[in-house]
This record gives structure tokens, C-alpha cells and sequence, in this order.
């Protein structure tokens, strides 16, 4: 679509950026001064639909008076967001000169002491100009759960009610105590998660019962959520994996059912509500989170109150309950769907809300106003931008980021045990601009230290990161790398309204992590991530797993030390006592069992071909000749992964690029890649652009 322009608003030169017309690497935390600018420069260039904002909106002029006294131009705009000007410009223009526009933001916005702000500022500049609920335009928010909008129209958040029902709206509570026959119920919305920990912390919340979440590693200062749950009397958890960090501090466990095996009904971002069907038998005793909700309450002498018999039973009384009084105040409504029978709920097609009963569905909302608040308008909310909570300083100079990498799921529960995800990013790093490094070299271990914690990663130089930023993903658990941990170093500023935490802003700094050997350790077991001071683990394969170390110990102690872990047997060994290195294999039966290799420096060699030799059932005698060289005696290694889904390398795609296939869309009916979860095409678009500009004329 030639037509089409992305724009990409992040600090960081992501694979997204591959796609994108322009991309500007705006600071962290001033996401609400670009959008003021962008609002001052639609009023300024005669851009807003007044006939809407007249019609649909109220608060426009705060708005703009905010938006045109902080940036009055893209040059302050610029100037706020460190940022050059001309891109500015261009985006404003842009957006000023294209009606349909979609701005699709999450947690880069969400995760911040001025989340709220940031995703009003963005509100602002679509209900200004019109450009909502309609095709093609509009905000757009995603989110990391695929069942978010599900899970907020049944209340699962502290400060909401279920069916949009609102604590501070007046009767709806007693409503729901009405509806449910529930007198005692709580008059005030409960706690956020941060101030949740900190009551637990503080022995004011004696029992907790933790869900399909794992906030030991998910939460920042992580290590003040492990004392919480430490402290606390009664820890219940209920989770579809038995290891997990959170699951440790378990006083009871109710193993849950995953995605595969439960029914129910999911809702996406466009409201559609799909039935859930089960694929996969429930193993073992696990049971659906209904049904031990139900049987907990049944023995808390709620039985008549949980006496549901499936998912069909309790989707009629939540359907029920979207419509009562309701008329049209709250724009969730199915009440339509309150008297499916069981059969029916069980055949049920993906249904868009709202749906009421007795009244035609609304395919699309709010196109022509018509708002769920007062006089129906939507109401535009002034922003001033304020910096993020935390400040950068000659103690702490740098900005830490967190985030996701493309092959892993939240907290690594599930998708750390798949050795072909892991293949991808098989360590927790820590992306730096080099001219940030310290000097400290690409591939080493290095350590960053906050406030409230420090972590030590694998330094991974980036120049498409912005100057002054660090980045590191968030999924490593204690499970895989205790010393990679990223949250224990991040603080727990909070939004004031959201209670989101401001994940994507912690100063810090960058130092060395001056071990005295570095090695790996791979073999057919897992080891644990107590062989060394640092350890990260992942399974290389479904029966071998790869140890990556660090020490502080000798080199030589620590080589007999690892090896002693398979007993006496008997290793081939390399020893070079002068230059630190050691390196060993041992075979069993003729197959590899184990390789161990020991180094002054993190240059060692790669590990790839030595997992290979561990599918052999017998080694020939030329491959133990090379098992201590790490290489085959014509030195072909594997190649990096790229489509993990298809196993598909960079050789294998440059060799199709070079066969004569120039598009994404060639090479993945060449070769596969690209053609399944579709993750990997920006990479694959890189390798095309590299594989062009060196066939280009100088």
C-alpha cells in the first residue's frame, strides 16, 4: 500500500521501524508534549473539525490553550522531545493532511507516572479532528493480554465494577449488591497493585490470592514484592505452570487450566466476543479457574451464590447484568445474548458489542458522538507535559527502558521452556548506544545499577538506540538468570491515577562486571543457576540445556568444579593455565554428554554446532577431534535463527535473496519464513534492504 504512511514514535530503532516512512526517536517521557504540538499545530493550520468538537465534544479550549502555551510550534515541540524539527514538522503535516489516521499506542504509553496524560493527549488530537469511529481513523489501544478487553468488562481490575458498572458513578454499586445479593459488598474501589504489595509489606493485607500472574518478576522492585509475599501469612496461587517465581511463595496451590484446555468467551480490541472452545484434554487435577473459584466460595458457605454448572451458565448472568438499568448509559450491553441456552451458547458465532436486548447491535461507535457522558460528549482534558518522576543525574545518567523481545510470553512460564524460541534471544541483555558503553565491549557482561536494585546482562551495542537510553527485555525469572533480573532495578514511581508504574524510565548507570573467567556449560540436564556468580540457563533443545557463566572464583578451580558435577568420568580436556582458557568433553557411550568451556573474556566461541553433536547417537572420530575447537573440520557453523516457526536461517534467506526472490512475500514461498506468526518479516525486510544497498553503485 504505496499509499499508506507508518510513522514510528519510539526511542529505539526497532524491527518496526524496518515498515516505517519516518520515525522519530522522541525522549522518554515526553509522549504528551508531542501530541500538545500536534494539537496546537491542527488549530493553527485550520485542521479541526469544528463542526464535531461543536457538536460531539466539550473542553476544547483548555485543551488548546495548554497545547499552544507549552508548544505553540514544531519547533518547541522538538525542542521538549529532543527531537529534530523538520521530522516533526513532517508528522504534523502529515497527520493534518491525512483523514484516515489510526495512532495504535500501549505500554511505551501506558507504563508511565503520566500515562493517563499520554493517552488523553492522544484522545484529543482524534476527537479534535473527527477522526473516530470511523473506518480507517481513530486511537487505537493494544494491549500485551489478548484477553484485555474481556477481562475489564468483568470488573478484573481493583477500581472497576463488572459490566462498566463505575464506583463513582452514583447506584451503580448498589446495583451490583442488589443484583447479586451481595450486602457486604466492598463500598470503594480497592487497591492498585503497587500499593497493594506495599500493604502486604506492611502486614495490612494478611491474604492474598494471586491469579495467572506472576508479579514477583512482572512488578518493579521486584525484591520488595518477594519480601511481601515472604511475609505474608496466607499466599494462594493459582497457575497453569508449577514453576514459576510467584508460585515459590505459595502457601497453597490450585493448578489452573491453560489457554488450550478451558472454554469460555474472549473479547478482542474491535469488541468481538468469541467463543473459547477447549483443544486439549485438563491434565492431571487441573481444573478451570471458574470451577475453584466456585468451590472456594462453596466452602466459604457461598454455595447458592456459586452454583453454576459451566461457562454457559455464568456468561447469561454476566450478559444479565450488562443490561440492567442500563438503557443506554453504558455502552457495554449484551443483554440479547442473556437467554442463550446452553446449546446455544455453545454454537455461539463472534458477536460485536454492544448488542442489547430488545434493540438493533451498533457496529460502530461514536462516528457521530453520541458518548457515554454527560450531554453525550466526549470531554477533551488539558495535559500539561510533566517530566517522568524519577530524573536522570550525575549519580544515575542514563534511562532504562523495559520491554518485550519477539519469541517470549510475559514472565518466560511457558514460552521459556520452548528451546526454538529461545534460540532467538537466548540471554537477558541489556541494548546501549555505543557511544554509552563506557567502553565496555559488545558481548560483555555488565551491570546496571538504580536505586532500588541492579541487574547484569549481556551488553548488546545498538546505534539505533537513542543516546542516553539503555533497554532490557523483562522476562528472565530466577528460573533462568538470577542476576538477570531486570525489575529489581526499576522503580516503583506510579501514575496517580492509573496506578500504572513507570516502567519505561529508571535512571541508572552502566559499569563492568568484572568476573574472572566467563564459559558455558552444556549438557543433558538442568543444572541449575547456581553453578556461578552468574548464570543464565535455556534449553537448547528438548533433552539438552545450555548453562552461560561467569565467575568470580579461579578459572582452573572452577573447571574442575563444573566437571565434577558428572562425577569421575572420565573428559577429553584442553588446559592452557597461562591464558585461562579450559575446555572439555565428555562422552558417554559414544555420545556427547556434556562440553564445558572455560575463558579469560566473553569470547567464546559459539555454541551452536556443539548443541548439534549432542542429536548424534555415535561421534565419529573426526567430530570428537573437534568437539574442543567448537567448529566442524570444514568450519560451516549453523546459522542465526530468523523464523524460529519455520527454522529458517540468514543464510538460507540471503541464499534466496541472491536466487532472485526481492520481497518478503517471495522469499516465504521460497523458504517459508515469514509465513506463519509473521514476526520475523521485518527482519527479513532488513536482510533484503542490506542485500540491495550492497548491489547499489557507490
Amino acid at each position: 500500500r504505496p499509499e499508506m504512511r507508518l510513522v514510528v514514535i519510539d526511542p529505539r530503532r526497532t524491527a518496526t521501524c524496518e515498515d516505517a516512512d519516518l520515525h522519530l526517536p522522541l525522549a522518554p517521557g515526553t509522549d504528551v508534549a508531542l501530541f500538545t504540538g500536534l494539537l496546537a499545530y491542527l488549530a493553527e493550520h485550520h485542521a479541526l473539525d469544528k463542526d464535531y468538537i461543536t457538536n460531539a465534544t466539550s473542553g476544547i479550549d483548555d485543551a488548546l490553550a495548554t497545547a499552544s502555551g507549552q508548544t505553540p510550534s514544531a519547533q518547541a515541540t522538538a525542542a521538549i522531545c529532543g527531537l529534530d524539527p523538520a521530522a516533526v514538522e513532517n508528522f504534523f503535516a502529515w497527520f493534518a493532511g491525512t483523514e484516515r489516521t489510526v495512532t495504535v499506542f500501549s505500554q511505551g504509553v501506558n507504563q508511565s507516572s503520566a500515562g493517563t496524560d499520554k493517552v488523553n493527549a492522544i484522545l484529543n488530537v482524534h476527537l479534535a479532528t473527527g477522526r473516530i469511529g470511523r473506518p480507517g481513523m481513530g486511537p487505537f489501544s493494544v494491549t500485551g493480554q489478548p484477553n484485555a478487553m474481556g477481562g475489564r468488562e468483568v470488573g478484573a481490575l481493583a477500581n472497576m465494577l463488572a459490566a462498566h458498572l463505575e464506583w463513582d458513578r452514583p447506584g451503580d454499586a448498589d446495583l451490583l449488591a442488589d443484583y447479586w445479593n451481595a450486602p457486604n459488598l466492598a463500598r470503594a474501589p480497592g487497591l492498585k497493585a503497587i500499593d497493594l504489595f506495599r500493604a502486604m509489606d506492611t502486614g495490612k493485607i494478611k491474604a492474598v490470592w494471586i491469579m495467572a500472574t506472576n508479579p514477583v518478576v512482572s512488578l518493579p522492585e521486584a525484591e520488595n514484592i518477594r519480601r511481601a509475599l515472604q511475609n505474608c501469612p496466607l499466599v494462594v496461587v493459582s497457575d497453569c505452570m508449577r514453576e514459576a517465581d510467584t508460585a515459590d511463595y505459595a502457601h497453597i496451590r490450585l493448578p489452573a487450566l491453560g489457554w488450550g484446555e478451558k472454554a469460555g468467551t474472549v473479547t478482542n480490541s474491535e469488541r468481538m466476543i468469541s467463543r473459547q472452545r477447549a483443544f486439549l484434554p485438563a491434565p492431571g487435577e487441573a481444573r478451570p479457574d471458574w470451577w475453584i473459584i466456585a468451590e472456594v466460595a462453596k466452602r466459604l458457605g457461598h454455595a447458592n451464590a456459586f452454583n453454576w454448572n459451566g461457562p454457559a451458565g455464568i456468561f447469561r448472568e454476566h450478559a444479565a447484568l450488562s443490561g440492567l438499568a442500563n438503557n443506554g448509559k453504558r455502552v457495554f450491553d449484551i443483554s440479547s445474548l442473556a437467554t442463550l441456552t446452553d446449546a446455544d451458547y455453545e454454537a455461539l458465532a463472534p458477536t460485536r458489542w454492544p448488542c442489547p436486548a430488545g434493540a438493533p447491535a451498533t457496529a460502530r461507535l461514536f462516528g457521530a458522538g453520541g458518548f457515554p457522558a454527560p450531554g453525550g460528549r466526549a470531554r477533551l482534558i488539558a495535559t500539561p507535559h510533566r517530566a517522568p518522576a524519577c530524573a536522570p543525574d550525575a549519580h544515575y545518567p542514563l534511562v532504562l527502558l523495559t520491554g518485550r523481545v519477539r519469541d517470549q510470553w510475559h514472565t518466560m512460564t511457558r514460552t521459556g521452556k520452548a528451546a526454538r524460541l529461545m534460540a532467538h534471544t537466548p540471554e537477558p541483555y541489556l541494548a546501549v548506544h555505543p557511544d554509552d558503553a563506557a567502553g565496555i565491549a559488545d558481548g560483555a557482561l555488565a551491570a546496571i545499577e538504580a536505586a532500588s536494585g541492579r541487574a547484569v546482562l549481556r551488553l548488546r551495542h545498538d546505534p539505533g538506540l537513542r543516546r542516553g537510553n539503555l533497554f532490557a527485555p523483562m522476562h528472565w525469572t530466577a528460573r533462568f538468570a538470577p542476576a538477570g533480573r531486570i525489575n529489581p532495578a526499576v522503580n516503583a514511581k506510579v501514575d496517580p491515577i492509573s496506578g500504572q508504574p513507570e516502567l519505561k524510565h529508571t535512571p541508572v548507570r552502566l559499569v563492568p562486571f568484572a568476573a574472572a573467567w566467563h564459559g558455558f556449560l552444556i549438557g543433558r540436564r538442568n543444572l541449575g543457576t547456581e553453578l556461578a556468580d552468574w548464570t543464565a540457563i535455556l534449553p537448547a533443545t528438548d533433552s539438552v540445556w545450555r548453562h552461560e557463566l561467569a565467575g568470580m572464583d579461579g578459572p582452573e578451580a572452577a573447571f574442575a568444579r563444573l566437571r565434577s558435577l558428572f562425577g569421575e568420568a572420565p573428559w577429553m580436556a584442553l588446559s592452557d593455565p597461562a591464558q585461562h582458557i579450559y575446555r572439555a568433553a565428555l562422552i558417554v557411550d559414544g555420545r556427547l554428554e556434556a562440553c564445558l568451556f572455560i575463558g579469560p573474556d566473553h569470547a567464546l566461541p559459539a555454541r551452536d554446532w556443539l548443541v548439534s553433536r549432542f542429536a548424534l547417537d555415535a561421534l565419529a572420530p573426526g567430530e570428537r577431534r573437534s568437539l574442543l575447537a567448537a567448529r566442524p573440520a570444514d568450519g560451516r557453523l549453523p546459522e542465526t535463527p530468523v523464523c524460529v516457526c519455520h527454522a529458517v536461517g540468514a543464510n538460507r534467506i540471503n541464499q534466496a535473496i541472491a536466487a532472485g526472490h526481492a520481497s518478503v512475500e517471495a522469499i516465504g514461498r521460497a523458504t517459508q519464513a515469514g509465513t506463519n506468526c509473521g514476526s520475523c518479516r521485518p527482519e527479513i525486510r532488513a536482510l533484503l534492504h542490506a542485500a540491495n544497498s550492497q548491489m547499489e553503485p557507490a
